[in-house]
């Protein structure tokens, strides 16, 4: 049977897109649109897995949701079959190419999402629809939010990137691997929010080099913008 991903409208699954469209793996793209109210992933997709988000996949029978899992069973299943460029998705374990891979595996969704979603609610907030005399509190309440605990950790999450991508050139050294998949969607969150996108030269490189491979247009194609403004 064929793979399927299914994929939300500027979500997270367009890491998976990315993935599948350099390992060649034949797929199934079905597409869900937000709903344009809530922003929220439609109804549709908890007949595929009762948490109703994307990314999930349907392989046969099996059924794997949240990103770093997906990416993770792709390479244990089609990695083998992978083209040469992509023989270090999974650098060999007891390597600092493997142990760099399995931290920013986990930095991506564990540590760094957590604040990028917090700073997108803040952000939208202020513009909700609610009662005129409460809309210069909830603006103040959201400006001191972002000013003392989202900023600060925003900017610091960008710092340790910057520095991390000065010393290589993919995430987990000198190849890409898994982690530049997970950390893909990040990337383009966290310069989206960074406020200067200039500030990170080594940053926005490296966004310029995913950006540049064949695959990742193709992704673009299919799946449509990685993330949404506010």
């Amino acid at each position: 049977m064929t793979l399927t991903i299914h994929h939300l409208q500027t979500s997270r699954s367009q890491r998976i897109l990315w993935l599948l469209e350099e390992l060649g793996v034949p797929y199934e793209l079905r597409v869900y649109q937000r709903d344009p109210r809530t922003r929220l992933a439609p109804a549709e997709l908890k007949a595929v897995h009762p948490l109703g988000k994307s990314p999930v996949i349907t392989d046969g029978a099996a059924v794997v949701a949240e990103s770093g899992a997906i990416i993770e069973y792709l390479a244990e299943t089609h990695g083998a079959q992978t083209p040469a460029e992509l023989s270090h998705l999974e650098p060999a374990r007891g390597t600092p190419e493997h142990r760099q891979c399995r931290f920013w595996m986990h930095y991506a969704e564990g540590s760094l999402m957590n604040w990028l979603v917090m700073k997108l609610v803040f952000d939208t907030i202020p513009h909700q629809p609610m009662p005129f005399f409460v809309r210069p509190v909830a603006r103040a309440l959201c400006a001191k939010v972002q000013q003392r605990l989202i900023g600060p950790n925003v900017q610091t999450a960008l710092a340790f990137m910057e520095a991390h991508l000065a010393r290589h050139r993919w995430f987990a050294g000198e190849h890409l691997t898994m982690a530049d998949f997970q950390m893909s969607f990040a990337v383009e969150a966290a310069l989206m929010r960074s406020g200067n996108e200039a500030a990170w030269p080594h940053l926005l490189a490296y966004r310029q080099r995913m950006r540049e491979r064949p695959a990742y247009q193709r992704a673009l194609q299919k799946g449509g913008p990685v993330v949404m403004g506010r």
